[in-house]
């Protein structure tokens, strides 16, 4: 059994065939699955999803590139959305200095409205983060020495003092596609030093299709190959990889329930 700690369910090329998709990745051994939100403003699709799939969850925040339509955002507007039974986290919320899509500042401003309703819910947050090292680490750190919250840097691409600096405060690191990839040795060699415990898996779909699926729209029950590339890197079996990444899933997640 694997789960899917990381997809966007809601982006229309998925939705518009998500009967398929739940069930190519139920056939897969996919079986759970976190639908991560983008848009304060998509959050009825995202609730319609887990309604109509029990084994889908979903988290309520604003991604770094929309954080320009959401700037006046409070964490109080997401506690909202957190009572919601199938809202098991908080994001993806986080910092993209890669395409800046949104001002950095807008950026700053929001993903500290993010963690802080972290911080007030105790649920998790998914971090993303891309040439942005140095600050997130600051504000994540800063942050829980003010009060501690848990999360996940999820799609780990950065260098490995993030990783540490995550892991230090109880983070989880997950991998996605990008593991897969021929050009990512480096990226490899930082998931060999990453203890088990703290690893999940994820598709990031409809992005980071992995090898052998490159070129294609990617989907939950890609998230095998990953699963696999990530055993042959720890040197395990791939149904150990399964057991760890779906017990770590539930322990990072605690409001997520198995059926």
């Amino acid at each position: 059994m694997l789960v899917d700690s990381h997809c966007h369910l809601s982006s229309a090329e998925i939705y518009n065939q998500i009967d398929c998709v739940i069930e190519r990745a139920k056939n897969a051994g996919v079986c759970y699955f976190l639908n991560a939100g983008s848009r304060f403003d998509e959050f009825d699709i995202q609730k319609n999803i887990c309604e109509r799939f029990p084994c889908v969850f979903t988290a309520a925040g604003v991604h770094p590139h929309d954080a320009k339509d959401f700037y006046e955002i409070k964490a109080e507007d997401v506690l909202k959305n957190t009572v919601n039974p199938f809202v098991v986290a908080i994001g993806e919320c986080g910092l993209d200095y890669f395409y800046d899509f949104s001002p950095r500042d807008v950026q700053i401003k929001v993903f500290k409205e993010m963690i802080r309703a972290s911080q007030e819910s105790g649920l998790p947050v998914i971090v993303h983060t891309r040439e942005a090292d140095a600050d997130t680490m600051t504000l994540l750190s800063d942050a829980y020495k003010k009060k501690p919250f848990s999360g996940v840097i999820h799609s780990y691409s950065s260098g490995l003092e993030l990783a540490k600096e995550a892991l230090n405060i109880g983070f989880y690191i997950s991998a996605s596609g990008m593991i897969t990839f021929k050009n990512a040795s480096q990226l490899r060699n930082h998931f060999e030093q990453i203890e088990l415990h703290r690893l999940l898996v994820e598709t990031d779909t409809p992005y980071l299709a992995p090898v052998p699926m490159r070129g294609k729209t990617n989907e939950p029950s890609f998230v095998v190959h990953t699963a696999q590339v990530l055993a042959d890197i720890k040197q395990v079996d791939f149904s150990y990889i399964s057991q760890v990444t779906t017990d770590n899933f539930f322990k990072l997640f605690q409001k997520a329930k198995k059926l």
